[in-house]
């Protein structure tokens, strides 16, 4: 890049004027290939659930309501 006012400086490399750019040929993308759809199932839980899809509430005798566990006596 040539200043006007300073004979001085030099052209640097790369500011030349960018060439023509000339239009790319555009070719079409290749048509998708379709997949084949897996069919779905449903799966049987492993426990039985309550309407709202949580794990029923079972008792277990070996523990008490707060989940510690029944002290017996031998």
């Amino acid at each position: 890049m040539r200043d006007k006012k300073d004979n001085a400086t030099f052209d640097l490399p790369g500011f030349a004027p960018a060439a023509p750019l000339e239009p790319e040929t555009k070719r079409s993308p290749p048509p998708r290939a379709r997949r084949a759809s897996l069919k779905q199932e449903q799966l049987e839980l492993l426990e039985p659930t309550d309407t709202t899809g949580l794990p029923l509430w079972v008792r277990d005798e070996n523990l008490d309501l707060t989940g510690l566990p029944v002290w017996k006596r031998d």
